[in-house]
């Protein structure tokens, strides 16, 4: 099967100009906020929006609402796609939720974390957090293959638990988990 490319341009354009996808289901807590403007005053604007174009010109956004709503006076790069609006819901159901698959090597991360350096302590709070997250991925695969190869039983559930920053992230976890077809539920405490 051939890949089609999508991409049709890129342009510049004030973020104010952009529209932001009515249905973009991805809140985005203070922190995060922060670990943006941590990361522009580091480094500055390195990641392109993403979007398509609408019959009156405009362009949709699909991933960049956090970059739009940062600072909307602000000139921003957009990578303009020529998709149909179902196409673009597809896309704004599997980008975050596709990256968020990747697993991170621990070893490798805290070198780059090294390198890297910040005195920014919404990036340090990022990066550790990323460890972290991985650090308890790796614990529930261990635990998970020890309970395996003392032998499964039929029926068996198998059930990971997820530790969330507040209500809100938890709602976002869960639609996430949901939208790629995991039976799940809330629970506190």
């Amino acid at each position: 099967m051939a890949i089609r490319n999508r991409i049709v341009e890129h342009v510049e354009v004030m973020a104010s100009e952009l529209v932001p996808h009515e249905l973009n289901y991805r809140e985005h807590p203070e922190e995060q906020a922060e670990a943006l403007a941590a990361s522009y005053e580091d480094v500055g604007f390195a990641r392109s929006l993403l979007g398509y174009r609408l019959a009156d010109g405009r362009i949709q956004l699909i991933d960049g609402h956090l970059r739009r709503d940062y600072d909307p006076g602000m000139m921003v790069t957009v990578e303009v796609l020529d998709v149909t609006e179902e196409e673009a819901a597809k896309l704004l159901l599997t980008l975050d939720p596709l990256a968020g698959l990747a697993r991170t090597n621990r070893q490798v991360h805290e070198a780059l974390a090294e390198r890297a350096g910040t005195a920014h302590e919404s990036l340090k709070a990022l990066w550790s957090l990323t460890s972290k997250a991985a650090a308890g991925v790796e614990e529930a695969i261990r635990k998970a293959k020890k309970s395996s190869s003392a032998g499964a039983m039929d029926g068996m559930r198998y059930i990971i638990h997820v530790e969330c920053v507040d209500d809100r992230d938890q709602v976002t976890k869960l639609q996430q988990l949901a939208g790629l077809g995991y039976k799940c539920h809330a629970r506190f405490g």
